[in-house]
């Protein structure tokens, strides 16, 4: 799945940021962030990226 162009790779990457939201769970599969919590992180870290207001 992708948020604002920010590949399931990257999210893993950002993930090591201490300004990155804390997953909400973990799973055997791996780690598991709110869809919302990602999509703020992109509007105040990303304002490109985050998707236009409907």
């Amino acid at each position: 799945m992708r948020f604002g162009g920010i590949t399931r790779q990257r999210v893993y990457q950002l993930a090591l940021r201490a300004d990155w939201p804390p997953p909400l769970d973990e799973l055997a599969q791996g780690r598991v962030w709110k869809a919302a919590d990602i999509e703020a992180w992109i509007e105040v870290y990303r304002p490109a990226l985050a998707r236009p207001a409907d």
